[in-house]
């Protein structure tokens, strides 16, 4: 049997602190980062065509990659921020 992870509610503007929401921020931007470097592994806004191979090419599909990443954090992401903004509150007893 898998373990499951709790969904933790999102906590409305009105309930956190300034640490908080600077805790918030920092646990979505890794959740960012992760989302994007595995995009980046399955090999998303890659182009086999005609067009494709350029020295561009990779760096205006990084920005897809990331623009497409901080879209699903916004949507919910995978549950890494709450994980880790839980985890960021316990290390600076705001939990």
């Amino acid at each position: 049997m898998t373990d499951s992870l709790p969904i933790l509610p999102k906590p409305g503007p009105q309930t956190l602190s300034p640490r908080q929401v600077a805790l918030r921020e920092a646990a979505q931007g890794l959740e960012i980062s992760f989302l994007s470097e595995m995009l980046k592994s399955a090999r998303f806004g890659e182009q086999d065509n005609s067009f494709s191979g350029s020295s561009g090419e990779d760096q205006f599909a990084s920005f897809q990659r990331d623009a497409l990443a901080r879209d699903m954090v916004r949507a919910g992401g995978i549950g890494l921020t709450e994980i880790i903004l839980k985890s960021l509150m316990e290390k600076s007893n705001d939990a």
